[in-house]
């Protein structure tokens, strides 16, 4: 199997990248930006008909949520057309597509009888607050539109190792500083890199021991929540970040003191949704994948190093 992965470079892609290599019988060509321009439509239909891949991933994403309210347009190339792309030339190819999506599609605003956050399933309706969460409903929408065979992953607060994330620079600041000051208004599910790249390939795995993909395809299409399990605000998910690195004594000074604080008091370009809490019930019965909570993820993360 010959499969084009975008995004190598970014957390996901770049977790995708070292689980695909080891399959047996599988060809992974990820291509960087200077050989694939993600915001150039027809370059993007030369290389995949030039490629004739037997699978499309998709984890690239225009993610600098704070700058995408300034830069519109690059925002919507990558996150809206370049996945409408991708999706038309592989329902001309007759393949597959996995793409990723976010928890930014929804405004936050969920709330139960009682008032109190309740997480978002896939029936319930997207509406953005911010120009990313709207290009990347719209790179969803085109894939399902295009007809191509299709899991759409969306996913949320995600980190790791490598690259530019919360972890990172909880662990630098942790360092630097006596007091962390962290928004605790806010609620989501912190998800590794790592762990969507395992459940990625046990779904890779399952549609390649497929007797008839066709079928498999016709059953499994369609959007999925791919989470931690669980919920936390971001000083929830730090207060757990500096706890786990002063257990294993990777700080080197006494552990800071994380003090929450108000979203109002930390203002940004973008509005971020209140409750970012992803139900991923529907993922865990589809695919036989258990989702663990999103704690064990940091310790496995943190571990891995």
């Amino acid at each position: 199997m010959k499969i084009l992965l975008t995004g190598s470079t970014g957390q996901v892609g770049h977790a995708l990248l070292g689980a695909l290599e080891h399959y047996a019988h599988t060809e992974v060509v990820a291509p960087v930006r200077a050989q694939l321009d993600l915001s150039d439509a027809q370059a993007i239909r030369n290389y995949v008909r030039t490629l004739q891949p037997d699978l499309i991933i998709n984890p690239a994403a225009y993610t600098a949520v704070d700058l995408a309210e300034q830069q519109p347009e690059l925002a919507h190339a990558v996150n809206a057309q370049a996945p409408a792309v991708l999706a038309q030339e592989a329902k001309a190819l007759g393949i597959g597509m996995i793409h990723y999506s976010t928890d930014y599609v929804f405004d936050g605003a969920k709330r139960g009888a009682d008032g109190s956050l309740q997480p978002y399933t896939e029936l319930d309706a997207p509406h953005p607050v911010n120009v990313y969460g709207a290009t990347k409903l719209a790179g969803e929408q085109a894939i399902v539109a295009s007809g191509c065979d299709h899991i759409i992953l969306r996913t949320s607060w995600v980190y790791s190792t490598f690259g530019k994330n919360f972890l990172k620079t909880m662990l630098r600041l942790a360092q630097e500083r006596d007091e962390l000051r962290v928004v605790n208004d806010q609620w989501g599910a912190p998800t590794w890199a790592g762990w969507i790249a395992q459940a990625s390939a046990a779904i890779l795995e399952q549609l390649s021991g497929a007797a008839d993909r066709s079928a498999w395809w016709a059953a499994h299409r369609g959007i999925y929540h791919l989470t931690g399990q669980g919920c936390t605000s971001w000083h929830g998910f730090a207060q757990e970040i500096v706890r786990q690195a002063a257990a294993a004594g990777t700080l080197g000074k006494p552990a800071p003191q994380v003090t929450g604080v108000t979203t109002a008091e930390y203002p940004t370009p973008a509005r971020r949704p209140v409750n970012s809490c992803l139900d991923t019930s529907h993922f865990a019965r589809s695919f036989g994948v258990t989702v663990p909570p999103w704690q064990a993820g940091l310790d496995a993360c943190m571990r891995a190093g």
